[in-house]
C-alpha cells in the first residue's frame, strides 16, 4: 500500500545575501503544492533544514502575487500550525509517496549542501518514488549523487529559475550560483520556457517546474505519477 504522506520542503535560509534583504521560501510555491496534495486526500509533512517556522520572502507575501492558494493556507489555521512547526529531515517519516522542493531564493543558500535532503532524495530515488521540484527548489536535487557518484541530474531534462529570469529580479549578482548554469554543469539537460510562465519538465519520475507561475502543475503531475489524479 502506497504511503499517503508526501514530503514539502522548505528553506531555513533568510538572509539575502550580502544585500541586507530578506529572503525564505515563496509562498505561492509552497501554497499551491499543499493543497494539491491534501485536496486529493494526501497527508502534507512539512519539512526544513532547522526545523520549526520558516522565513517567508517577503516579496511572496505582496498583493499583486498572493494566488487564492496563499490566502486559503493563510486563513488556514491547521496549515498555518503545519508551517510554523517543521520538521527536521533526520524526524521526517521512514515511508512517504512522494518528495516536493518547495522554492524561493533561501533555497540557493541551504538546499544543495544539505545532507539530510540528500539522504530523503537518495531514498525516494531508490525505491523509485517521484521527486517534484519548483523554480529554486530544484537546487536541492544538486544535493543528490547515484551509487556511481554522479550527479542524480546528470543525463536528466529538467528546468528551474533561468538565467533570464534571475536577471529580470535583478539578482544575477547576489545568489551563490546560477541554477541555469549549475544544473547544466552537472550533467542535467536544462529545457527553458518563456519567462514566468508556466513550464513543467517530467523526466521519469521526476518533475520540474520553472517557476511561481508552475507550482500548482508540477505538484499535479506529481499527482498523476502516484496515480491520484
Amino acid at each position: 500500500m502506497t504511503s499517503e504522506t508526501v514530503l514539502l520542503i522548505v528553506t531555513s535560509h533568510d538572509d539575502l545575501g550580502d544585500t541586507g534583504k530578506k529572503t525564505g521560501f515563496w509562498y505561492e510555491e509552497l501554497a499551491a503544492p499543499y493543497y494539491v496534495f491534501k485536496d486529493a486526500g494526501l497527508a502534507p509533512v512539512l519539512v526544513s533544514p532547522k526545523g520549526g517556522c520558516p522565513p517567508i520572502d517577503p516579496g511572496s507575501e505582496s498583493p499583486n502575487v498572493r494566488s487564492p492558494s496563499v490566502e486559503r493556507f493563510a486563513a488556514d489555521s491547521e496549515a498555518r500550525a503545519a508551517l510554523e512547526r517543521t520538521i527536521r529531515a533526520e524526524d521526517a517519516p521512514a515511508d512517504y509517496a512522494a518528495v516536493f522542493l518547495v522554492g524561493g531564493h533561501g533555497t540557493m543558500w541551504d538546499f544543495p549542501d544539505w545532507p539530510g535532503l540528500s539522504q530523503l532524495l537518495g531514498r525516494a530515488h531508490a525505491d523509485d518514488k517521484p521527486i517534484g521540484a519548483v523554480c529554486h527548489g530544484v537546487a536541492g536535487l544538486l544535493s543528490l549523487r547515484t551509487d556511481g557518484g554522479h550527479p542524480l541530474v546528470r543525463g536528466m531534462r529538467l528546468t528551474g529559475f533561468t538565467n533570464d529570469e534571475e536577471a529580470a529580479v535583478g539578482l544575477t549578482a547576489v545568489v551563490p550560483f546560477l541554477l541555469q548554469d549549475q544544473l547544466g554543469a552537472a550533467g542535467g539537460h536544462f529545457v527553458v520556457g518563456a519567462a514566468f510562465g508556466e513550464h513543467v519538465v517530467t523526466d521519469g519520475r521526476l518533475v520540474t517546474g520553472q517557476n511561481p507561475a508552475s507550482s500548482k502543475s508540477a505538484a499535479e503531475k506529481v499527482l498523476s505519477l502516484l496515480g491520484r489524479s
